[in-house]
């Protein structure tokens, strides 16, 4: 046996210490949670790890993850410390067992979604061109999700760096692949013109010379390459629940190639073993000491929250849709960095609604048309950021953000706060929603309440006088994952527009501004919160009501999550009444939030009262008339105006 092998078995054997060790913790009741072994596939880490440069490649995991993290980081301290929640551990504790970076390394624990996130990695060391790649390893379970296959896609058509190892163990969790896998593993890359290559874990030298051949292919011809590897978990899917047939367990025990090399006399009592070990349970030791990271929040001044300041907004000439065309165009004339990636969004065409028109005309090579494959692309968007770079994402409707709500979620909002804050995620979704021009039932909603409530993650409603030009500066400095939802009959419309007669124009002096319309002479009676397109309803509602010498107090909030109440609680300290309307369905929506917060900070001398406002918990119907009996009026948030000045 060569020096060199040798070496790649005492680094399975580092790995397999590690995981008998926190199963042996797990079962004394020393950890809590979860944790999932590869105890049988080492040699495919190993020989990944051995196939990749440090200096400039990136590998992406998932929720079995021990293995490749130890062969690429040779760290058991900071994982096992990670593991058992401590403050030393290498995100922390915040992470845990399947949620690990370190210097070139992701994983997270969803099935499939770091598929993406890997291609777009793999697409940031292609516009680096520094000659890295990215390699993403995932089991023959995820095959059954969509997403792999649109970014094999992608990976294919944008000849992206990234090397996909696919370890075959034959289950998913406790199913049999017999049960749910149909036709060839690598006929599925292939599909997509991407080169395959075969290998296994028991002719473990071999593999080594394959990943190194599949690794020098995807980065001397910038291009996608597959790799099947067969293996076989030798432990349970998740510590102890295993039911599979022990006869067939014990076939591959035997078969192990570190087995056979533990067993092998020469071998079984070398020093470097027994340093194994030592190390091993050093890092136990020291991790059992550390303490837990400070989760508490830092104290507050002894003056609350800080206090409003206020400014004239400065509003751009044209249309609002001129002016997000405006704002995107001079990111990216602006930024290197600044990507623009969605369906339909270069000329001639430049996107459902003309937001994109133009912009790559100015930049072919950053304005990208992409497959329909919303989930995929704002993966790659989140790996792309990962990666250093600021892509922007439009997809074409809102409602298909529903789509790629796993990538937004799971991946996006994660990432900074469950790695430490090791990273960034600074992508930026924009897409159109709402109801009005008689698209139907899945092109006409209203989702942001979907979204706001998900930690980690900004959601901007841009409402009439949306500040298009102010927000877009604030998201070139962001390092969270933006949201921004725009409405379809705002596009015509203009931020510098006439106010209603005797009010006046200020914004909050913040980096996503609350607009604020109150009137100019004498105390307002009633405060109106409206969101989106609802400012336009608030504000003719206002107009309507100057005759009846009824004011009217009016806010529109641009960032609802997070949500700034210190404009809220003024105003309503100043009325005691408020009216809540958006464009989206009734109950558990964003004006619960503002009702619940208005509650919160009230200090009036009597009751508050609330009217909600919102559209029908129902399909929005396809024939305008019924559509807009779903939706909000101006009316109906007239008479709820008029009955609470009445009260």
């Amino acid at each position: 046996m060569n020096v060199e092998t040798r070496r790649h078995l005492h680094t399975a054997y580092l790995v397999r210490t590690v995981e008998e060790q926190l199963l042996q913790l797990f079962a004394a009741g020393k950890l809590s949670g979860t944790t999932h072994t590869c105890i049988g596939q080492e040699m495919a880490a190993v020989a990944l790890a051995a196939a990749l440069d440090r200096r400039t490649d990136v590998v992406v995991s998932n929720h079995r993850c021990h293995g490749h993290y130890l062969a690429w980081t040779d760290d058991p301290d900071g994982l096992l410390a990670e593991v058992m929640g401590k403050a030393t551990g290498v995100c922390g504790g915040l992470g845990g067992s399947q949620h690990l970076s370190a210097s070139g390394f992701f994983s997270n624990g969803i099935q499939g979604g770091i598929v993406p996130v890997a291609a777009g990695l793999a697409f940031a060391k292609k516009l680096a061109a520094d000659g890295g790649i990215a390699a993403v390893c995932i089991g023959d379970g995820t095959l059954g999700e969509g997403v792999v296959y649109e970014t094999l896609n992608m990976a294919a058509k944008w000849s992206l760096p990234l090397l996909v190892v696919l370890e075959n163990n034959l289950y998913a969790q406790s199913t049999s692949q017999s049960e749910t896998l149909a036709g060839d593993i690598c006929a599925r890359a292939a599909a997509f013109g991407i080169t395959t290559f075969h290998g296994d874990t028991w002719r473990h030298e071999d593999l080594m010379a394959l990943l190194r051949s599949a690794a020098a292919t995807v980065r001397n011809e910038c291009r996608p390459v597959f790799v099947r590897v067969d293996t076989y978990r030798l432990a349970a899917h998740s510590k102890g629940d295993d039911d599979r047939d022990p006869q067939e367990i014990d076939r591959y025990k035997r078969r192990d190639p570190l087995n056979q090399f533990l067993a092998n006399e020469d071998t079984a009592d070398e020093p470097e073993l027994a340093s194994i070990r030592e190390r091993v349970a050093r890092a136990i030791e020291n991790a059992a000491q550390a303490p837990m990271l400070d989760l508490a929040p830092g104290s507050k001044s002894a003056g609350g929250a800080p206090a409003l300041s206020w400014r004239l907004p400065s509003t751009g000439a044209g249309t609002q849709l001129a002016a997000i065309n405006r704002a995107l165009g001079d990111w990216l004339a602006e930024d290197p960095r600044a990507l623009l990636l969605g369906e339909d969004v270069r000329s001639p065409y430049g996107g459902a609604f003309k937001a994109t028109r133009g912009l790559s005309d100015a930049h072919p090579d950053r304005v990208l048309n992409t497959p329909i494959s919303e989930a995929g692309i704002v993966g790659v968007a989140n790996g792309l950021a990962l990666g250093g770079r600021r892509p922007i994402v439009e997809i074409m409707f809102g409602d298909f953000v529903a789509l790629c709500f796993d990538q937004l979620l799971n991946h996006a909002a994660k990432f900074h706060g469950m790695y430490n804050g090791r990273v960034s995620s600074a992508i930026v979704v924009r897409t159109p929603m709402g109801g009005g021009r008689g698209y139907g039932p899945t092109h006409s909603q209203n989702l942001e309440k979907h979204f706001a409530g998900v930690p980690g993650l900004r959601v901007l409603v841009l409402h009439g006088r949306a500040p298009i030009d102010t927000l877009y500066r604030a998201l070139r400095n962001s390092i969270e994952p933006t949201l921004i939802v725009e409405n379809k009959l705002l596009y015509r419309e203009r931020a510098d527009g006439a106010l209603p007669a005797s009010y006046e124009l200020m914004e909050t002096a913040e980096p996503y501004p609350t607009t604020v319309l109150r009137p100019s002479g004498g105390k307002p009676d009633i405060t109106v919160v409206a969101f989106g397109r609802m400012s336009l309803l608030a504000e003719q509602v206002a107009s309507e009501l100057v005759a009846e010498e009824i004011g009217l107090e009016l806010l529109f909030p641009l960032s609802v999550s997070p949500f700034d109440a210190r404009p809220l609680h003024e105003s309503i300290a100043r009325t005691g009444k408020l009216v809540v309307v958006e464009e989206g369905t009734a109950h558990f929506d964003l004006a619960s939030e503002v009702v619940a917060r208005a509650v919160e900070g009230y200090r009036g001398a009597s009751r508050l009262r609330v009217r909600r406002i919102a559209a029908q918990p129902r399909p929005i119907p396809s024939a305008l008339t019924l559509e807009l009996a779903v939706l909000p009026s101006a009316a109906s948030l007239r008479t709820a105006c008029l009955e609470l000045y009445d009260e």
